[in-house]
């Protein structure tokens, strides 16, 4: 079933709206498997556009097609960026997270197999959706007073840092709306956000990408190992950038197949 919703219902709701890009309110397209015999896990997918579009169709539909496919239900998350900056999309990324887990019954969700996956500047949502959740807002609605905690993550080929060395710039820029300090970009790289209830993550990236350096990936995964955070990590020897489901990759296409294997490990 594919339906497109709101992520609040009415322009009053939206923290930090300010009637941008011609009003553009932030919104889910679902992606939900019909007839399932029993509560199907979810997958809550970040597309990329280093915070300044969002990559709907090669880094939305066709996962959420490829995660359907798979097993698994799934929303394509379309999330506020430039001119709005942090923490709109961060915001909006928990917001959906806690829509698919408050809606789990209607919707024939299991709300304790609700996973994140994001691409690029979406990865680096996903990062944040996996180290910046909370139990639920005392101060919303019915929908913010539920869980935004993820139960795995998945930032592929991933913005996960931004010191300047490793980071792309663009997506830094947007996400701040402004060159940040050190200090600020320190405290949204995410390998320096590890906690020990994070859930598991999953990385793949490419050794050759010339847009977003394998160095975001690795550092990464080398922070959560000496957390004790579980991470499964591929990088793949070729391929370049917003490779999506990566069809005409030799190589990096098997990341799907990995995903999934990794993904029914936490959703048996």
């Amino acid at each position: 079933m594919k339906e497109r919703i709101d992520l609040w219902d009415s322009v009053e709701q939206i923290p930090g709206y300010t009637g941008a890009s011609d009003g553009f309110r932030p919104y889910m397209d679902l992606y939900l498997l019909e007839d399932a015999p029993q509560p199907a896990p979810c997958v809550v997918v970040l597309p990329g556009g280093g915070y300044c579009f969002v990559s709907v169709e090669n880094e939305g539909s066709s996962i959420c097609e490829m995660l359907n496919a798979a097993g698994y239900s799934a929303v394509m998350v379309n999330y506020r960026v430039a001119p709005y900056t942090y923490p709109c999309m961060v915001l909006d990324a928990q917001r959906a997270i806690r829509t698919v887990r408050y809606r789990a019954a209607e919707w024939n969700v299991d709300p304790d197999k609700i996973g994140t996956i994001g691409f690029s500047a979406g990865g680096h949502l996903c990062c944040m959706t996996g180290l910046l959740f909370d139990d639920g807002k005392p101060d919303g609605d019915e929908i913010d007073a539920v869980s935004c905690r993820p139960n795995t993550v998945a930032p592929c080929y991933a913005v996960t840092t931004f010191d300047g060395i490793a980071t792309h710039g663009g997506t830094r820029q947007n996400f701040f709306g402004r060159v940040p300090t050190e200090e600020e970009a320190a405290a949204f790289s995410s390998e320096n956000m590890i906690r020990p209830d994070a859930p598991p993550f999953f990385l793949w990236h490419t050794a050759t990408d010339d847009c977003v350096s394998v160095e975001c990936s690795l550092r990464l995964a080398s922070a959560l190992a000496k957390h004790g955070v579980p991470c499964e990590t591929h990088i793949f020897p070729y391929g370049g950038h917003g490779l999506g489901v990566a069809k005409s990759d030799d190589l990096a296409c098997r990341w799907t197949r990995l995903y999934v294997e990794w993904l029914d490990h936490y959703n048996r």
